[in-house]
Order: structure tokens, then sequence, then C-alpha cells
């Protein structure tokens, strides 16, 4: 006999892919292991038994027919009473006549579903196997169902797994502080069947409660490598749902399965029951073979036509059985939406709620699994929930940056405080508030974060820089930062960017905020807001501006210092600023001014003003600063000034002046009447000379005429005693005087970049000159006197 093992291979799939058959594809399964055996027991019959034997009915005798009847007056014997010999007809016919005789009525008499029922048997059950199996063979599909069970493996023994669904999911704080505690525990097993009974259906099926089936989990932390493992895997389902979401092939194939297993039971059962009464005992047999045999019509006698007749009636039942089975799928199929899946009920038993639907061939899957084990979707739905997902990637950053690591870490920035900088991770670790020395946090590029509660463990943090981070705040630590925070850093792409929170932290003393904000953007976003920031002294907007905001002015009675920095876009309306009285510092750089502002005039508290990067040719308005009289410091840099005005003397308070990368080629001799400047800087001009009046000058500490065309030096310079920084380099100088031994404080002297020849052996009488404060070639620095090199190079 033939082994049913043999036809393993139509119906062999991977032991994995049980997960997706539901029961009815199993119960098919076993009624095709039924009818194939069915077909392998008749073929083997047709194979080793005689399928049929036949008898003449009438013998041919002297050119006349005679029948068997009358026959048996001709040939019997005559037998005495005394013997009884049974005998038979006599046919005068041989094996190989018989033989002939049987095979010639097989194929001519015997009807043709008698002969062929086992193989039609045995080809039908292949076909029902190859159907219910096609899904898991065809190329197309086999990949994802492959990879599907590949991923729902891993992520059902993920330890992962059960750690979200006990930490993420909804557990009251009598279950977290006694969880090992076997009371709570029967009360949590109430507590859970009770509200199951609440939940509504929906599409996808129940589920069993993790807390019920599933262990709570140890105390114990996931090591490193689950962490990991969790992490790729949350990637690989991500991949996986855009992939298989696009199509619906999976779900097609097995409709075409179910609708071609449909319709070959119903033409099964068709013919079948119309030719089943075919197969007969006794078979009548006509063929003209008279004149190999002698007989024309046979009497035979099918020899299996009793046990086809039994095996086909038991055929169809079984094929009936599989095709109401069928049915009930092709039901199952088309009565549900099997292109979408719900969590619905996963979400209301866990507490995750922010598991997405799925769709299509996605959805298709797992109501396959449902049918399985609703376990298998229930979990598999942990690796969908980004809650989750943060959640892991905040054990893996406890992992990674341990307090030891980030103490290491820390630095101390330019306000003197301990800071710490976290550059593009992918969450915030918990393990930053046990660095209770911490002052100042800088996050970079750091999204989808919540500052927890826990942030008031940092009782020393005062400044916090946010750049390009989209955070959100726990109240707690809201309250936190609202009595705490003294500085806050914000750089962002757009205004969603900006933390809701920083408008009421009523102690900030300090905000900086860079990046790009319309004028429509800025009255919405600030203008009610920073009316609560009562104690703000400073504050830094770097942005596209054409106008001062609103805003600004809501915090213009306490309001200090004030710093503008645009991309270029020229900033027209500044009448607000005449408001802000008590501002001691203002800055706008970059704004396209091409006249000093006359609202900058009212200031009369301002202390320095800075101009730096536009577009000023003339400042002849600078007369008008005279009513200034606190102003100590002007940077009119980074501009395109030609000259400087007579009424420049009229700024007696000057004490900082910076000129530098302007166009100016003269310099008057009224400038030199600001007799309190301390700070010079006349660097990258078209400066030809240097009047003597620099002389007058005697507070002078710091004077630059870098990159210009100076060719002397008038002797008076060399008069401003308290110089500690002359910078010279670049010019065209040839000579530089021995007077250069007045300048005793002397600590930076650049030469660099002029046609000396030698250097003057009076710098010996610098003596707070040394080597890194000199600025020249190093062949001009050998010109000096050796013990002058050497004490210059000694520390």
């Amino acid at each position: 006999m033939i082994p049913v093992t043999e036809f393993r291979q139509f119906s062999e799939q991977e032991p994995a892919f049980r997960v997706l058959k539901p029961w009815w594809d199993v119960f098919t399964d076993y009624l095709s292991v039924v009818m194939l055996m069915i077909g392998v027991f008749g073929c083997t019959l047709q194979v080793v038994q005689d399928k049929i034997i036949c008898l003449p009915q009438r013998i041919s005798m002297a050119n006349q027919t005679i029948p068997l009847s009358n026959k048996t007056e001709l040939v019997s014997p005559v037998v005495s009473q005394d013997v009884h010999e049974m005998m038979g007809l006599k046919t005068n016919l041989d094996l190989q006549q018989y033989s002939f005789i049987n095979q010639m009525c097989y194929e001519k008499a015997l009807h043709w579903y008698a002969k062929y029922f086992p193989y039609l048997v045995l080809i039908h059950t292949l076909i029902f196997m190859v159907c219910s199996n096609f899904w898991f063979k065809f190329p197309g599909s086999s990949s994802k169902i492959e990879h599907f069970i590949s991923i729902l493996g891993k992520c059902f023994d993920s330890p992962w797994t059960t750690r979200a669904l006990s930490e993420v999911s909804g557990e009251n704080p009598e279950e977290k502080d006694n969880k090992n505690n076997s009371a709570s525990k029967e009360i949590l097993n109430v507590s859970v069947e009770g509200n199951l009974d609440s939940l509504e259906k929906t599409q996808s099926l129940k589920s069993i409660p993790e807390k019920i089936v599933v262990d709570k989990p140890t105390a114990s932390a996931l090591d490193k490598k689950e962490g990991e493992q969790a992490k790729a895997l949350f990637e690989k389902v991500k991949k996986f749902r855009l992939h298989v979401e696009e199509g619906e092939i999976l779900y097609v194939m097995y409709v075409r399965q179910t609708v071609l297993k449909v319709f070959k039971f119903l033409l099964i059962i068709a013919y079948n029951s119309a030719l089943v009464s075919e197969v007969q005992i006794t078979v009548k047999c006509s063929v003209d073979i008279q004149d190999m045999t002698g007989y024309k019509h046979f009497s035979c006698n099918h020899t299996m036509a009793h046990l086809f007749s039994k095996l086909s009636y038991c055929y169809l039942c079984f094929v009936a059985v599989y095709g109401f089975t069928c049915l009930y799928t092709s039901y199952w199929l088309f009565y549900r939406s099997l292109k979408e899946y719900s969590f619905e009920y996963v979400r209301q038993e866990t507490g995750i709620d922010d598991i997405p639907d799925v769709k299509n061939d996605f959805a298709f899957m797992l109501h396959m699994i449902d049918q399985y084990d609703p376990l298998y979707s229930k979990r598999f739905a942990v690796f969908l929930s980004e809650v989750s997902e943060n959640k892991l990637k905040q054990l893996n950053l406890n992992h990674e940056w341990t307090p030891e690591k980030l103490r290491q870490r820390l630095l101390t920035n330019h306000n003197n405080r301990l800071e710490l900088q976290l550059f593009m991770l992918s969450g915030l670790p918990d393990t930053i508030f046990e660095v209770t020395e911490l002052q100042s946090l800088k996050l970079e590029i750091i999204n989808n974060v919540t500052i927890p509660a826990s942030i008031a463990q940092l009782e020393n943090l005062q400044e916090l820089s946010l750049y390009q981070c989209c955070l959100k705040s726990h109240t707690t630590a809201t309250s936190f930062l609202k009595d705490n925070l003294k500085v806050l850093r914000v750089k962002f792409d757009d205004s969603r960017e900006l933390p809701h929170w920083l408008y009421h932290l009523r102690n900030l003393e300090e905000l900086y905020l860079i990046g790009s904000l319309s004028p429509d953007a800025s009255k919405n976003v600030v203008l009610e807001s920073l009316r609560e920031l009562k104690n703000l002294k400073t504050l830094s907007l770097k942005s596209n501006f054409t106008k001062i905001p609103q805003s600004i002015v809501d915090v213009s009675s306490h309001l200090q210092k004030l710093y503008v920095y645009n991309d270029g876009t020229k900033l027209v309306m500044l009448n607000n600023l005449k408001k802000m009285v008590n501002l001691t510092e203002l800055e706008l750089v970059h704004c396209d001014l091409e006249r000093i502002p006359h609202a900058v005039f009212s200031l009369t508290n301002l202390q320095e003003l800075d101009l730096k990067e536009n577009n000023l040719r003339s400042i002849e308005e600078i007369v008008s600063c005279q009513h200034l009289h606190k102003l100590t410091c002007l940077k009119l840099w980074h501009n395109s000034i030609c000259y400087i005005p007579e009424h420049i003397k009229k700024l007696g308070s000057l004490e900082r002046l910076y000129f530098s990368h302007n166009k100016i080629e003269i310099l008057p001799s009224h400038l030199f009447l600001c007799n309190k400047l301390r700070y010079l800087d006349l660097s990258n001009n078209d400066i030809r000379f240097i009047p003597p009046e620099i002389g007058v000058l005697q507070s002078l500490q710091y004077f630059s005429v870098t990159c210009n065309k100076i060719e002397n030096l008038p002797d008076e310079l060399f008069f401003c005693k308290k110089l500690k920084t002359l910078k010279l380099g670049k010019n065209t100088l040839s000579l530089l005087s021995p007077k250069i031994s007045y300048l005793v404080l002397l600590t930076q002297l650049e030469l660099k970049g002029n046609h000396f020849e030698l250097l003057p052996p009076e710098l010996r009488f610098c003596r707070a000159l040394k080597r890194g404060g000199l600025v020249v070639e190093d062949v001009l620095f050998e010109t000096l006197p050796s013990d002058i090199r050497d004490k210059m190079k000694a520390e």
C-alpha cells in the first residue's frame, strides 16, 4: 500500500504557521486526511485485486446459438445415482480468454465512475489540501506570513511585554505598593473579573486578561540586552506594519481559496450524488469478440462494487461536512469586516490608550490569530503603543546614563553654574534627577519628552536650556519650575515647539528665545503670556520681526536688558521702545537699520547700545545721544559708516566705543575729547593717520587699529600709560618707537602683518608683556636681545 505520509508535501507547512489556522482550517485538515485515506485505500484495492469477473451468457454450437439452459442437457454426463459429482457449465475457455474478456468488459461495460471513483477521491482531496495551504506557499503571501510569525513569537516571549502590561496599564497605588502581597492579588483578580462584564465587545475578539494569565513581573528591572532586543522589536513592528498595511494580498488569497473549496464542494456533491448509483455489483457486457472467444454477451461481477458504494456514501458525508465548514468560513469572511481590526477591548483592559487600530492584511492576520488565541494579539499590541515604546526607551536610557556617568559630564558654564548638556537623546533619563548638585540643564534635539515631577529633587536647578526640544511638563514639575527657574533658553523651529509653561514662570529673570516668529504668531504666542513674568529683567529675541512686539511693552516696567537679533528683516516700527524707560542695555542686531532709531534717545537709563550688522551710513543723529547721560558703551560696528561726526565729542560719558568693520578713512580730533574712553576699537577700516590728540585718552586700556592703512604712530599714543592691549597688526608700519617702554602695563601687543625689520629693545620695560601676548612673526621676535626673549618666554 501507498503510505499516507507520501502526501504530506501537499499540506505540510511550518509548525509555527499553526497560529494562523483557525479551528475550521484544522477541522478541514483532519477531514482531508480521512478523505485521503479513503482515496488511497480505494486505489490500493484497484491495484492489488481483480477489478471484474465475467462469464459468458450464451454459447455457440453447430452454427446455432443455444441458451445455457438447454446446454445443460447436451453436455451433462450420465451420472449414476450413487455418485454425486458437482460440475459447472463447460465454456471451453482457457485462462487467457477469461482475462481478455474481463479486461474488455472492464473497459467497455463498466461505468467510468465505478472505475475511477478512488482516483477522483484522491484528486479532489489533494486539491482541497492544496487550497487550504496555498497562501502559506505562495511567494507573495508566504514571506509576509513568515515575517509576521517571527515577530509575533518574539513579541510574545519578550520580557518587556509582561513588564509593559503591568507598568503601563492602570494599576492602583495599592497594587504598586503590595505587588508581592497575596491578599492584594486576590483583590486585583476580583476587580478585573468584575470589569470584564462591563466592557463592550468590539471587532477584535475578547482576550484573556493579562493580569490573570501572566504572573506579575518581579521588581528586578530588565537588563540592558533585553532592553535592546525589545527596542529592536519596536522598530521591526513599525516597519512591518507600514509594509503590510499597504496591501491586502493575504485576505484576497484566503478568500479565493475558500471560494474555490466551496465551488469544489458543490461540484463533488452534485455529480457524486447523481453517479453513486452507477456503482453496481452485476454488470451486463456485450462486446464483439465472438470470433476469439465464441461468446458475445457476458455477465460480469464488479468485485469491489459493494465496498466502493459504501466508500462513496461515506465520502459524500465527509465532503458534506467539509463543505458546510467552508460555507461557515465564507460567512465569517464576508459578514465580518476583516480588513479592519480594533484594539478597543485591549485598550480598555490594559489602560494603554494609544494602541492604534490597523487595517488590510495586518488586520486580517490579527483576526486569524484571535481564532487561535486572543492573548497573542494582546501581547502584540504592546509593541504598537508609543506609550509602551517610550517606557522602554526610558528604561534603556536609565541603563545607559547612570548617575556616575552624568556627573562626569558636569561642566561650569559662563554663568559659573554646574551645567549638564545632553544631545540628541531619545528621552530624558530619570537618573538626571539623582544629580542633585546640578544647577544648569541644557537639552538639545530631544523630542516628545515630559518633564516628570521628580525634577523637584534638583533643588539647585536655576537654569534650563531647550534647543529644538519638544517638551511637556508634569503639573508638579511646572510648579517647581515656576518657583526655582531663573534663566530659560529656548531655540525652536516654529512656535509649536515653545513650551506652554514658560509663560507662567513667575520668578524667571532671563528669557532667551531663538526661532522664526511671524508677526501674527508672535502676538498669539507671547502677547498675553509675558505679563505674568513679573521678575523678568533680560529678554533676548532672535527672530524675524518687522516691529517690536507689544508683548515686550507688557514687561517694560521691569525689563532692563533687551536683545533683538533679526535675520536681516527690516525693523521699521520702533515706537514701542519709548515705553521701556528702565532699559539699561539695548541690542538691535542685523535689523537693516539705516539710521539710529529716534526712540532710543528717550531711554534715559540706557547704559549700553549695540547696533551691530545694520546698514548705517551716517550717524549724524548721534548728537541726540548727549541726553543719554548714563550711556557708557556704544557699539556701531559692522556697518557702512564712512565718517565720524563732530558731535561725538558731546558723549562725554562714553567708556567703550566700537567702530570696527566700517569704512572710516579719517579720525576726527573731536573723537578724543571723549576722555573717559577705556576701550576703543577702530579695526577693519581704511584709516591712514592717527591724530596726536589720542594722547588725551589717559584712561585708555584697549586700543585696536588692526587691518587699516596706518604708516606711522604718533608719539602721543605712548602717553596713554594705562594701555594693556594694543593691536597694530596688518597695517603698513615700519618702525616701532622706543617710547613703547612707557606702556609698562602692556599685556598684549599685536604687530604681525606690518613692515618691521626689528623690534626695539625697550620692550624690556614692558614687564607684563609675555611671549604669548606678543603677536609677531618668529623671525622678527628673534631680533630682540636674547635676555629679553628669555624673560618673555619665562612664565
